[in-house]
């Protein structure tokens, strides 16, 4: 595992299905980009204390293939806070279905995600203090 995230707990962990195959029977890369902007809004959300949305998938690379029944660990960390934007940096990895222990990282991207109001306006990120965990 990527020593930056060892000890930290996924944002989302969900297993591939057969539902989510492309036609060659591998997952389909959309399925994962999907599970990679779905915990990025948890992380950004929870930073930003409150609503977010996705801006941008900066940069976005598949490094190996996700098969049907690999266990899938989403895991994301803040690395710039503007005044209403959050850039993170995402990664997924796969426990295989097939070698259960092995771990490797499939996807790694970074994501761009705004702080919004309740009328879906931009809205400041909050500053950082001593009780935010």
């Amino acid at each position: 595992m990527d020593p930056v995230l060892a000890g930290t707990e996924p944002a989302i962990r969900v297993l591939a299905m057969p539902a989510d195959t492309n036609p060659a029977g591998d997952i389909f890369g959309g399925w994962l980009m999907s599970q990679i902007d779905l915990a990025g809004g948890i992380v950004a959300s929870r930073r930003a204390r409150g609503r977010v949305v996705t801006v941008a998938m900066n940069a976005f690379e598949f490094h190996q293939p996700v098969f049907v029944g690999d266990l899938v660990s989403c895991y994301g960390r803040v690395v710039r806070v503007g005044r209403t934007s959050l850039t993170l940096h995402l990664e997924a990895y796969a426990e295989r279905a097939a070698n259960p222990g092995e771990v490797v990282k499939v996807t790694e991207a970074t994501a761009t995600f705004v702080a919004v109001d309740e009328q879906r306006r931009p809205r400041p990120v909050p500053a950082l203090d001593d009780t935010t965990p």
